[in-house]
């Protein structure tokens, strides 16, 4: 069986498009940031985290967890604790570009497999009511960086450099190239 570390709902379907049935157990660690530690590492422990604690109750299935996070002048952007730290995050990113980086890991008792995948976007100079107008629609909430490129901030995205699903947080070519080197029968 496989297991999604993950209650996100965009990662569940985008998974429901590579195998046919899977079972949701999200993750619930402490996402804080370490001292010294950027973006890559981070969301490489993240992910590792998260599959560990489900391959805990889940040794014989294989568990994917990911993690995505937007780093911009060294900075880690996760999820904004409340509107003005989105706000924050908008601005800085306003007319800039930023890095997402999503880590998939995959676990089935000793066998892991694991990736990091980046993108690089530009935002257009966002105006303070564009802003403003994005935050009442709530969007911000538990997302890296207080955007989700398949909602509303869509438009705010200039250009890409990279995987697209890298930002919405699940890699699709990724994670289907890490299920590749699990047994047959464990994806069935």
């Amino acid at each position: 069986m496989i297991i999604l570390a993950s209650q996100s709902p965009r990662r569940k379907a985008l998974l429901a498009e590579l195998v046919p049935r899977f079972t949701i157990q999200p993750a619930d660690i402490d996402e804080s940031v370490h001292l010294g530690e950027t973006a890559i590492p981070y969301v490489k422990r993240m992910a590792a985290e998260k599959a560990a604690v489900v391959a805990t109750n889940y040794p014989d299935d294989v568990v994917i967890a990911c993690d995505t996070t937007v780093a911009i002048d060294g900075e880690i952007l996760g999820k904004p604790i409340d509107r003005q730290d989105a706000y924050r995050m908008l601005r800085l990113m306003s007319g800039r570009k930023h890095w997402v980086h999503t880590a998939v890991y995959l676990q089935k008792g000793d066998h892991q497999e694991t990736a990091v995948v980046s993108a690089e976007v530009l935002f257009s100079p966002l105006t303070e009511a564009v802003i403003q107008h994005y935050l009442d629609l709530n969007e911000y909430q538990d997302k890296a960086g207080g955007y989700g490129i398949q909602g509303a901030a869509k438009v705010f995205v200039e250009a890409i450099q990279g995987d697209f699903y890298t930002i919405v947080g699940f890699p699709v070519n990724t994670v289907n190239r890490l299920l590749a080197e699990f047994p047959e029968e464990a994806i069935k």
